[in-house]
C-alpha cells in the first residue's frame, strides 16, 4: 500500500569536468507534481475488491461470522466476489509504479524513511486494535498468543512462523521484499532509465529461473509469483515518463503475459460441485489485464480529468481500510447479522461503511500526526537534533 503523490524524476548527471573526490554539487530540489487522483481511486477500488472477497467470496472464518457459508448468503454474487482476491494483483502493479516514482532521485535514507513512515504507524495501531478485540471473551475467534502478537509488530511474523494478527499482512511481507530489492538495486546506486530497465530485465529473468528451479530460498528472495506485477508497474512508470519508450512498453507487455499466467496458475481450478466458487481462466486474465490497463491509462494521462478532491481522501483511506477490514469485519458481521438480525446485503454494506469510518479515524488521528514525525526522525542525519515543534 503506497502513496501516490507524483514527484519529479530528473536523471542525475555528472558534469564533464567533474573531478573524482571533489565535493558533489547540491542535489536539485524535489518539486511536487500534480497528484494522480485516478491512482488513488484505483487503489480504493482494489481494496474494496479484496473486502468483497473476504466478506462474500470465500469460505473459512467468514462462515462463522455469517452463521452459514457466504455461498448461501449471496447465491449469485459470491461467484463474482471470488474474483476480488485479484485486487492484490492490482495493488502490486500500482506499487511498482509508485515505488519507482517515489524512489527516483531520492537518496536511500529518504526512501527508507518514506516507506517506513507510510507503513508503520497505521500498521502498529491495527495490530494492537485487532489483537485487543480478538482477546475479548465475547468474540468467537481465537486470539494469537501474546508472544506472536508482539512479533507481529515487526512485520516479520510470516517468515518467523508466528501466527498473524492481520490476515492481509502477508501482502505487506511481499511489499517489504520488493522495497528491499528496489532499494538495493536502484535507489542505492541512483535511479536512471538504464538502471531501471536493467533491474526489470534481470528480475524478470531471475524470477522465471526461480520458478523453474523450485528452490525455497530463490522463491523467498525473487518472488516469482508476483515479480512480474511489480515489474509491470515499474515499466508503466517509465511509460509515464516517456510514452514513446519502446523498452518500457516491452517491459509492460512481457510482465502482463507472465503475470496473467502466474495468476491463473495460482487461482484457477477445475469446476466441481464441492467448490465454494469457480473462477474461469478468462475471468482471471480479464481482471489482471484490467489492472495493467487502468494503470496504463493513468500513466498516459488519459484519466487526468478525474481530479476530484475526494479521490485523494479515497487513496488516504485505502491502507488503513485494508489493514483492519478483514478481521474486524468478521466481528461486525456476526454482531449485525446473527445477533441483530440485519439482512445479508445490509450487513455487507454497513460493514464496509463502518470499516471505512474506522479507516478515516486511523488516517486522521494516527497517520496524519505520526507519519510526518516518523519520516522526519528517520530522515534526520546522524547527530542532528530534532527541532522543537511550533
Amino acid at each position: 500500500m503506497t502513496s501516490t503523490t507524483v514527484r519529479p524524476a530528473p536523471e542525475p548527471t555528472r558534469p564533464p569536468d567533474a573531478v573524482p573526490g571533489a565535493a558533489p554539487a547540491p542535489a536539485p530540489a524535489r518539486r511536487a507534481r500534480p497528484r494522480l487522483h485516478a491512482l488513488d481511486g484505483l487503489r480504493l477500488l482494489a481494496a474494496l475488491m479484496v473486502a468483497a472477497y473476504h466478506f462474500g467470496g470465500r469460505g473459512g472464518n467468514i462462515t462463522v461470522a455469517w452463521g452459514s457459508s457466504p455461498k448461501h448468503q449471496f447465491p449469485t454474487l459470491h461467484s463474482w466476489f471470488a474474483y476480488g482476491c485479484l485486487g492484490v494483483q492490482i495493488f502490486f502493479v500500482i506499487s511498482g509504479f509508485v515505488i519507482c516514482m517515489s524512489g527516483w532521485g531520492r537518496p536511500l535514507r529518504s526512501f527508507f524513511a518514506s516507506r517506513a513512515a507510510r507503513l508503520l504507524p497505521a500498521y502498529w495501531v491495527a495490530v494492537v486494535l485487532v489483537a485487543a478485540v480478538f482477546a475479548l471473551p465475547a468474540v468467537a475467534y481465537e486470539a494469537v498468543s501474546p508472544s506472536d502478537a508482539l512479533v507481529n509488530l515487526t512485520m516479520f511474523q510470516q517468515p518467523l512462523g508466528a501466527d498473524r494478527v492481520l490476515g492481509v499482512c502477508w501482502t505487506l511481507w511481499v511489499e517489504v521484499r520488493f522495497y528491499a530489492l528496489f532499494a538495493l538495486c536502484v535507489v542505492l546506486p541512483g535511479a536512471t532509465r538504464r538502471r531501471v530497465i536493467m533491474f526489470c530485465a534481470c528480475w524478470t529473468l531471475a524470477a522465471v529461473i526461480a520458478a523453474a528451479a523450485d528452490e525455497p530460498l530463490l522463491d523467498l528472495v525473487l518472488m516469482p509469483e508476483y515479480a512480474s506485477l511489480f515489474v509491470g508497474g515499474i515499466g508503466l512508470y517509465l511509460v509515464h515518463r516517456d510514452r514513446r519508450d519502446v523498452y518500457a512498453w516491452g517491459i509492460v507487455g512481457v510482465s502482463l503475459l507472465i503475470g496473467q499466467q502466474q495468476a491463473v496458475e495460482s487461482l484457477w481450478h477445475p469446476a466441481g460441485p464441492d467448490d465454494f466458487s469457480y473462477r474461469s481462466s478468462l475471468g482471471i486474465i480479464a481482471v489482471v489485464t484490467f489492472g495493467f490497463a487502468a494503470v496504463a491509462a493513468i500513466a498516459l494521462g488519459w484519466l487526468r480529468w478525474a481530479n476530484w478532491r475526494w479521490l485523494t481522501l479515497a487513496g488516504a483511506l485505502t491502507y488503513p481500510f485494508y489493514l483492519v477490514h478483514e478481521h474486524l469485519g468478521w466481528v461486525l458481521i456476526d454482531a449485525l447479522h446473527q445477533k441483530l438480525g440485519v439482512p445479508s446485503a445490509a450487513t455487507f454494506g454497513l460493514t464496509v461503511a463502518a470499516m471505512l469510518v474506522l479507516a478515516w479515524l486511523l488516517y486522521r488521528f494516527v497517520e496524519t500526526p505520526l507519519t510526518p514525525r516518523l519520516r522526519a526522525a528517520l530522515s534526520r542525519p546522524r547527530g542532528e537534533r530534532a527541532q522543537p515543534m511550533p
